[in-house]
């Protein structure tokens, strides 16, 4: 999302993909994650899998339900920490729309990315105070799933589990996550380092290019020394709720998977809790590039994969992750629908008020 809004931002204006690549693209995409589906899902008894859900009580999945809610709206807290002036329901409206489109269309980011700048303009916010919390949201975001990772693992070292992977995979996370806030912080404190880190970005992301045939980027060097005075103000002030947020949002979609596993059967003898927030980190840090809409097909491989490995039952783990998936990434989507449908509805009434009045028109 970060990448994507810096594009917006600094490079220039592209063609928009025809009509017959974004059906190709849909077809491909869809494919890829029927392959995913059908791989994790081989030799499935789903007829295990549906008793286990529906031996659920009706306590349990209230409890679901309300912990889920919970989970959609930390996503507002975190929009309204970054952008000063944002009310709940706009916020609400903003972050259940741009997932909704997240969810289903192939490059949805990209599209989200479109619809901030919309919705967020409708409201009066100008493109730049809407560039600024896409960014700073992005970052936080990307530094909660390298953290999530490197917490988990570290936790599980306390546990006994300290096996030589694990802990390569700790310090290569750390030193991940160090040398992030570190260039950020850099970033922040000096006009030539920002530039110069939009420069090397640049130039490694033109090589990657280069390799697909796509033409170079250009003007990042100039995005992230915008980046970097529109950023102080914000951060100086509102880095602590930023964090909170952030941090919130994350662990409470970790609490939806971590209840979904119990109630459907997934003791802690099992698999427990921190092997849960493992297999968790790296399912989110696996989405960090979305190959899928929503990460579909790539976080079900994950936790289940994952979770059989760590000792879970199949049957079980596959009900607590099909209803866990219902639960975060089903359920948003006519949530955002309907609220779309509602803010076009007022976008469209606002335009009509405000259109002129002409003598001898009906």
């Amino acid at each position: 999302m970060t990448e994507q809004a810096e594009q917006v931002q600094g490079a220039p204006a592209k063609k928009p993909a025809s009509r017959t690549r974004r059906i190709v693209q849909g077809v491909l995409t869809a494919i890829l994650v029927a392959a995913i589906l059908w791989y994790t899902l081989k030799d499935t008894d789903f007829a295990a899998v549906w008793a286990n859900i529906r031996a659920m009580t009706w306590l349990e999945m209230a409890t679901l339900v309300l912990i889920s809610l919970w989970n959609l709206i930390t996503y507002q807290l975190v929009w309204m920490a970054c952008t000063p002036g944002l009310k709940f329901g706009q916020a609400l409206t903003l972050s259940q729309s741009s997932t909704a489109v997240g969810n289903t269309l192939p490059a949805g980011a990209a599209f989200g990315v479109a619809l901030t700048y919309e919705m967020l303009g409708s409201w009066g916010f100008s493109r730049s105070r809407t560039t600024l919390p896409i960014l700073v949201s992005g970052v936080w975001n990307s530094f909660a799933k390298l953290g999530l990772p490197v917490l988990a693992l570290a936790l599980l070292a306390l546990q006994g589990n300290a096996s030589p992977s694990r802990v390569t995979g700790a310090l290569a996370g750390i030193a991940g996550l160090v040398a992030a806030v570190a260039v950020f912080a850099a970033m922040l404190r000096s006009e030539r380092v920002a530039e110069r880190v939009g420069v090397l970005a640049g130039q490694a992301a033109s090589r990657a290019l280069r390799l697909i045939g796509r033409p170079p980027v250009h003007g990042w060097e100039i995005a992230t020394t915008r980046f970097r005075s529109k950023t102080i103000g914000l951060v100086s002030h509102r880095w602590l709720p930023i964090t909170a947020a952030t941090l919130v949002s994350h662990l409470s979609l970790y609490l939806v998977l971590l209840v979904t596993l119990r109630h459907v059967g997934v003791s802690n003898a099992e698999v427990n809790w921190i092997e849960i927030l493992a297999l968790f980190a790296f399912a989110r840090l696996a989405t960090a590039i979305p190959i899928t809409p929503g990460g579909v097909g790539v976080v079900e491989f994950v936790l289940i994969a994952g979770l059989v490995g760590a000792g879970g039952d199949k049957p079980e783990v596959v009900a607590a992750v099909l209803v866990y998936r219902a639960l975060t990434y089903l359920l948003p989507v006519p949530i955002g629908v309907a609220l779309y449908l509602r803010w076009r509805r007022g976008t469209w009434a606002s335009r009509t008020d405000k259109a002129p009045v002409v003598e001898g028109s009906p």
